[in-house]
């Protein structure tokens, strides 16, 4: 027989295999990912996982992936209130036998948190190719985020154990050791595993340290010692709780003791750890401010709060648009996002690109929108130097001199509801202006109905105004933010329009800039919590207190 008639397929009865990653999507934080993790989710055409794993990996898939619910509810149940869990084994071999790559994620490491191994044994004994992609175990990246190292430049023996499955001879062995204990239990259930250490042999006055929620803004840590953390635990409000179920990090030992973490607790210290910000931005908008205000541990939630059109009437945008290409203009000058979108839009309907732009100088009036402009392929000739605003571009703009410049005019394509600042600026330097609505700009819709009652109930720590047209247009689709909330204001101009619509200004950005902003309110953060420290008041974010509570002003 021919090599070319030869089968040297194996028989099976599923032809065709896909293929399964085994992903650790870690303890709660996305920026915990690994790159070969972002990496098989791009690729994943079924992606198996818990809800709250879902939630931190389902960016990183691609749209349209196939994410089977693990939970189903049946009759019987319904009927006992009680969810069934599906099998997971059977999802991923039923979407494997099917040729299709899946990646079943799992919370923190699938080899130490996971119960993953009756998976991967289902996929070997069907000759199912596999990868395992190693996470961010709880029981170690929770105590890095509370500032509890597990060892030293000395060493340390460090013991892991889990409390659901831990019989008495684990126990025994972790009560008579001086080994660091790492125990994954619930929050109800702690006081309990504190109490077999006790009775196994360990000091009760061993300190402790009990981590909620680990690695993600709703992070909460507690120092007490195995002698009192039921107290410290009721003390604190947290026991008892229909919460009492979610899983803790507990570590037992000396490097969990309360001097030490206190000097080494980065994460829960941030300036706005868990804070709620309400950013009045688009997404696009937004997305460098949102990221600083992560840096600071805020949990940033964008509103629009303004729509943008096209001008109701487009021929003059149009005959600018063909004055670029004929070489009617010396210069054009972007003054927000907004402007380089509708330029670039038109472009796009004339089957332009950025190459329209040669022999044209640009001006952007700051960071941002010179990065949007470098996006669409064009680099700025001018930015301000100093203040990112019209007048701030003004001070750098050269004034005409007929033997260099050969053309003194220049396109300004902008909102319909700009200043004439620039416009008046630039024909005292002796430039000519085509003054051009590129895009008006309109009320955006209302939020959803839970936002809006956040914003009214007191549901934001703080909101950031960026202009006088945010404040009118969130008060005007959502209401008025509640007096526990910080509002903080990008210069005079919008503070006095936040006041006169009886808002109480808590901070007041230095310079006109979204970002010197988010540094104000990070500023304003840390004295609160000195405050809070020095007083020996627990530190609390500011809509978790009382409402008509008073609250001191800075700017």
């Amino acid at each position: 027989m021919s090599p070319t008639t030869t089968s040297t397929s194996v028989p099976s009865a599923f032809p065709v295999a896909g293929h399964v990653t085994f992903l650790g999507a870690g303890p709660g934080d996305p920026g915990l990912l690994t790159l070969r993790a972002v990496e098989a989710l791009a690729s994943a055409d079924v992606l198996i996982a818990e809800p709250h794993v879902l939630d931190v990996v389902r960016t990183h898939a691609r749209p349209g992936v196939n994410t089977p619910q693990l939970t189903v509810v049946d009759d019987a149940s319904t009927a006992a209130g009680i969810p069934a869990i599906r099998d997971a084994v059977n999802l991923v071999m039923e979407a494997a036998r099917g040729g299709r790559r899946v990646v079943r994620a799992i919370s923190g490491d699938p080899g130490l948190d996971g119960n993953a191994g009756d998976e991967m044994l289902a996929c070997a004994a069907e000759g199912i190719p596999f990868e395992v992609v190693p996470g961010v175990a709880s029981a170690v990246g929770v105590p890095a985020y509370a500032g509890v190292p597990l060892r030293d430049g000395r060493g340390a023996d460090v013991r892991f154990v889990d409390a659901r499955s831990a019989d008495d001879r684990c126990w025994s062995e972790i009560g008579q050791s001086d080994a660091t204990a790492v125990v994954s239990t619930t929050l109800d259930a702690v006081a309990s595993a504190a109490g077999e250490l006790v009775s196994a042999g360990r000091k009760p006055d061993t300190p402790m340290s009990v981590t909620i929620a680990g690695t993600t803004t709703r992070q909460r840590t507690w120092n007490a010692t195995l002698g009192t953390v039921a107290q410290v635990l009721k003390q604190a409000k947290v026991l008892p709780s229909p919460d009492g179920h979610q899983p803790v990090i507990a570590v037992v030992g000396e490097r969990s003791a309360a001097a030490q973490r206190e000097q080494l607790s980065w994460f829960e210290s941030k300036p706005l750890f868990g804070w709620r910000v309400l950013v009045p931005r688009t997404k696009e908008q937004a997305a460098s401010l949102s990221d600083q205000l992560r840096s600071y541990g805020a949990v940033p939630h964008e509103v629009p709060t303004i729509a943008v059109e096209p001008p109701r009437t487009p021929q003059q945008m149009e005959r600018a648009v063909k004055g670029l290409v004929t070489g009617r203009y010396e210069w054009i000058a972007f003054t927000s996002v907004n402007a380089v979108k509708a330029v670039r839009e038109k472009f796009e309907e004339y089957g332009l690109d950025a190459r329209a732009f040669a022999g044209i100088k640009v001006a952007a009036v700051g960071e941002q929108t010179a990065a949007s402009l470098v996006e669409f392929g064009v680099k700025p000739d001018l930015v301000p130097s100093g203040e990112q605003s019209a007048a701030g571009l003004l001070e750098d703009w050269p004034p005409y001199d007929p033997v260099f410049d050969p053309i003194d005019r220049v396109f300004l394509p902008r909102a319909d509801i700009a200043t004439e600042t620039l416009v008046a600026g630039l024909i005292e330097l002796g430039w000519e202006v085509d003054d051009v609505t590129a895009y008006r700009t309109v009320r955006a819709s209302p939020p959803p109905a839970d936002t809006r009652e956040a914003i009214k109930g007191g549901g934001f720590d703080a909101v950031l105004f960026t202009s006088s047209s945010t404040v009118r247009n969130l008060v005007g689709i959502a209401g008025k933010p509640h007096n526990v909330t910080v509002i903080a204001c990008i210069g005079p101009a919008t503070a006095k329009t936040a006041e006169e619509h009886g808002l109480r200004v808590d901070v007041l950005s230095p310079e006109p800039s979204v970002h010197k902003l988010a540094e104000a309110l990070a500023a304003f953060g840390t004295q609160r919590r000195e405050a809070a420290i020095e007083a020996g008041e627990h530190v609390t974010r500011p809509s978790e207190r009382r409402p008509g509570s008073r609250r001191r002003r800075t700017t």
